[in-house]
């Protein structure tokens, strides 16, 4: 019989084959330039629910594995003979891997846990996490001084870079942005921050000249771009209970508090039409200042859904530009709909989409329930600049006080005060994630969505 560990094991290994194998069956219709066909979507969703089962599983086994450590009883020695001497074997237990976020949730959970003393995190850590050197790594980090001479200064920094990108890789796959580049959609232009962009908004002119006639003069029209630093941030506050009785099921729910908050805002703010930018604050969305296509009509049906994508290829036909890099944003309910539409034999309108994303028209689909029902947009992921710097940075507090709302209305340039929670006097721990983005349109064109479309998931208009 298998061991709880080897069970893991086997199941992480089975899941990562049929992993693998979705990645082969979506990447081969799109190397060849079409739809998924039949089979291969059965076989893909076949795949999707057997991965849903084992992550069951998986859940399931390592919390029997926590039951098991808890239960286990040391072993009492046997007295060994006078002047007998034993050798006794060190072995060495190499730590199994985390889920994605983890390790950056169990550092998070140390510097809370102490109170935001990177010494004592330490000895959090050694308590908490005996076998993973690479954590204590982190706070030992943290106090230990650098000079230009030793020749492993470097290497403590880099296991700080490595947890701050474990969350990175955690929380990209989350967002609309992180999923450009990603599973065969294009990725946004990626640009530094506070650098200036030239860009040509306009061609030139050239005409036929006669024999001693004058030659005609041209211009050129150019633009420049400056995405600066823009920052966004979230604060989640987790009782003192929580992380002292902290368990698997804890670190996770850390992670998804340090995930949601930023997932939410960089989301909406993405595509948000009324969306403005805020100079120094914030961008636009990418949908801001864009007329909307109306909808062709109410009834939902597939014809309506091929008129409403002509009007949005249309617009980059008008502007002269080719979306090679054209990618659709919906919600899951709008890809639901849409995967559900069949002919008159019963076969499906679109096959290449799921409610978790595809191809539609050519064009891969990102899925994210922030996008208003009956809205879909098409941009061309070239011609849109992204700054991104890729690390989250936490802060903990346990004295803070904080206003307990979403939208808080305290300034200290203004001086504006409002009611507080004491995180001392509520036993609560504020942890804060900040991250540093920024995005910005190439091209006025490159971005043309449709609202209201009833195959979008719009309500119907009497």
């Amino acid at each position: 019989m298998k061991t709880i560990i080897e069970q893991i094991s086997d199941l992480e290994n089975t899941r990562a084959a049929k992993a693998a194998r979705m990645n082969d069956v979506m990447q081969k219709a799109l190397e060849e330039g079409r739809t998924t066909d039949a089979s291969e979507g059965e076989e893909f969703d076949t795949l999707q629910v057997e991965i849903k089962t084992i992550d069951a599983d998986l859940v399931r086994l390592k919390a029997l594995e926590q039951v098991q450590i808890a239960q286990a009883k040391a072993v009492p020695q046997t007295p060994s003979a006078p002047n007998e001497s034993k050798v006794i074997p060190t072995v060495k237990a190499t730590p199994r891997a985390a889920e994605k976020g983890i390790d950056f949730a169990r550092y998070a959970m140390c510097v809370a846990k102490a109170k935001g003393n990177p010494m004592l995190a330490l000895e959090v850590a050694k308590a908490n996490y005996p076998e993973r050197g690479d954590l204590q790594t982190v706070f030992k980090a943290a106090v230990s001084a650098g000079t230009t001479t030793a020749a492993t200064w470097a290497k403590p920094l880099v296991e700080y870079e490595n947890y701050t990108g474990d969350f990175i890789e955690y929380l990209r796959p989350a967002t609309i942005l992180g999923k450009f580049g990603q599973s065969g959609i294009p990725g946004l232009r990626r640009v530094p921050f506070n650098v200036k962009i030239a860009g040509q908004t306009s061609g030139g002119t050239a005409s036929w000249v006669g024999e001693g006639k004058a030659k005609p003069l041209t211009k050129f029209d150019f633009s420049t771009v400056q995405l600066g630093f823009a920052k966004v941030a979230g604060i989640s506050v987790l009782t003192d209970e929580l992380l002292r009785f902290s368990n698997p099921a804890a670190e996770g729910l850390v992670r998804d508090s340090l995930r949601d908050c930023i997932v939410e805002r960089l989301d909406k703010d993405f595509i948000d039409p009324a969306k403005a930018a805020v100079a120094g604050v914030s961008p636009a969305s990418i949908t801001n200042g864009v007329v909307a296509v109306v909808t062709s009509g109410n009834t939902g049906s597939a014809d309506e859904l091929r008129a409403d994508l002509k009007k949005m290829f249309q617009n980059y036909i008008a502007a002269g530009m080719a979306p090679t890099t054209g990618v659709l944003i919906m919600s899951s309910t709008a890809a639901l709909n849409i995967s559900l539409m069949q002919n008159p034999l019963g076969q499906q309108e679109f096959p290449g989409l799921t409610m978790n994303g595809g191809v539609l028209a050519g064009l891969p689909v990102i899925v994210s329930d922030y996008v208003p029902a009956g809205t879909v947009i098409m941009l061309n992921a070239s011609d849109v600049y992204l700054a991104d710097d890729g690390v989250v940075d936490i802060a903990v507090s346990s004295e803070a006080s904080l206003e307990m709302s979403d939208a808080p209305a305290q300034d200290a340039g203004a001086g504006t005060g409002a009611s507080l929670v004491s995180m001392f006097q509520t036993n609560s721990v504020a942890i804060r994630a900040e991250r540093y983005i920024n995005w910005a349109k190439r091209r006025a064109a490159a971005v043309i969505y449709v609202t209201g479309a009833v195959w979008a998931g719009a309500t119907p208009t009497p």
